[in-house]
């Protein structure tokens, strides 16, 4: 069905645009609420920071990239670049209080807050910097990350081969300010809080990391890459595998190193049954819904909304009984990027795509938590790379997964209360 919508000619001459798609209803709609509810334009309340980075070619800094940014947390992953191979995109220094806005699209809901002084740090032409003014930064990262603020961006997005926003559209958007200091204040001690939770997990992770690996002295384990080497013809038939890559030596000396000290046995042992996820096609992709879960939304620390995917909720009623995950699943991916391992913590509404695997797990032979870190350790991660195969897409066949090894009881109990 056609909508309409019937606009004056003073708004044209205002807006500068005359393409139908910016003067939708649903716009008008959720302006109108704002504006009802009181707010203020985002200049009012921060300022534009362009603090030019200039690269020195012999000095390491440190790098954001729009990509590295986890959508729904605003944590972000940073690469050290040494001067003389700076990007281009590389243009920002940013600092302590900043708050950086994604003008690119689709990645629109990528919003970093700078919470701690960093020597160096420098972002992507990507981004706009802004500088909260007399609000807590905590507020408005909070407030930029909320859907509807995606939403107006989608509104202000050019229509060009390179389809962005502009700072100064970025700048108009408005914000809500609520009743009183208190209110923005008691806001921001909350994400506050949260971000100290989300360091804290991540230390009680490393620790298991460091504990597993020093329990299994991997942590001396210096695998070596050699340059030649032989291998039987038996051997490449029985594995189906003649490139080189397959028969380094590096990965059987993996296996031996913990054979001699420890019990190794096949994942198999402990699957009592997996379930594939489903490919539902690019058709069925919708801007907003119910997530469909693909490879690049899992970490070992869960969910991302990275280039999240959505689907309509009929399609997701139908699919949920099997491809949901529910807690307590233990999912592992096998294409792309093979070899995440994670064990779900809370409610999902959302279906797992075909990179990924629903596996059941019999706990009355390991703990979950245990077999997840031992996939994302070195102890999985120098089979899985072993055994990916693909010319475009890594693959890790199901054969594969069932013969990945993992060290079996040596006390795991301890591990668990860090994962």
């Amino acid at each position: 069905m056609a909508v309409t919508n019937i606009i004056k000619l003073s708004k044209f001459e205002g807006s500068k645009r005359i393409d139908a798609e910016f003067y939708q209803p649903k716009y008008f709609f959720l302006l109108n609420k704002l504006k009802n509810s009181g707010v203020v334009p985002l200049k009012k309340v921060a300022k534009p920071i362009r603090r030019k980075f200039q690269p020195k070619e012999d000095e390491f800094f440190d790098y954001i990239e729009i990509a590295e940014v986890d959508l729904s947390t605003g944590a972000f992953n940073i690469s050290k670049i040494l001067g003389k191979d700076a990007p281009d995109r590389a243009q920002w220094i940013v600092k302590k209080g900043d708050i950086l806005v994604s003008t690119v699209r689709p990645i629109r809901n990528a919003i970093v807050l700078i919470n701690k002084n960093q020597e160096t740090l420098v972002c992507s032409s990507g981004f706009c910097v802004l500088h909260p003014k007399n609000i807590p930064s905590e507020y408005l990262f909070l407030y930029l990350k909320n859907d509807f603020i995606a939403y107006l961006l989608d509104r202000y997005t050019t229509t060009t081969e390179y389809p962005a926003v502009s700072w100064n559209d970025i700048l108009n958007i408005p914000v809500y300010l609520g009743d009183d200091e208190s209110f923005r204040k008691n806001i921001s001690n909350f994400i506050q809080k949260v971000f100290r939770l989300l360091k804290t997990s991540e230390s009680l992770y490393s620790q298991a990391e460091s504990l597993l690996l020093e329990k299994l002295k991997l942590n001396v384990f210096k695998p070596k890459y050699k340059l030649f080497y032989t291998a039987n013809l038996s051997k490449a038939f029985g594995h189906h595998r003649i490139d080189a890559e397959y028969f380094q030596p590096c990965y059987d000396d993996l296996i031996k190193y913990l054979g001699n000290k420890f019990e190794t046995v096949p994942l198999k042992k402990f699957i009592l049954n997996f379930q594939k996820g489903i490919e539902v096609g690019s058709k069925s992709y919708q801007k907003e819904g119910k997530p469909f879960i693909r490879v690049s939304n899992l970490s070992i620390h869960g969910l991302v909304e990275k280039d999240q995917k959505y689907i309509d909720d009929k399609l997701y009623q139908n699919l949920r009984d099997i491809y949901e995950p529910k807690i307590g699943d233990f999912l592992l991916t096998k294409d792309a990027t093979p070899g995440i391992a994670y064990v779900t913590k809370e409610p999902t509404k959302g279906i797992i795509a075909s990179g990924i695997l629903k596996l059941n797990i019999d706990e009355n032979e390991i703990y979950k938590e245990y077999l997840a870190l031992c996939v994302n350790l070195m102890i999985g991660k120098m089979q899985i790379e072993r055994d990916g195969g693909g010319s475009v897409i890594t693959h890790w066949r199901p054969e594969q997964i069932k013969n990945l090894h993992s060290v079996y009881k040596i006390g795991c109990c301890s591990l668990t209360k860090y994962v």
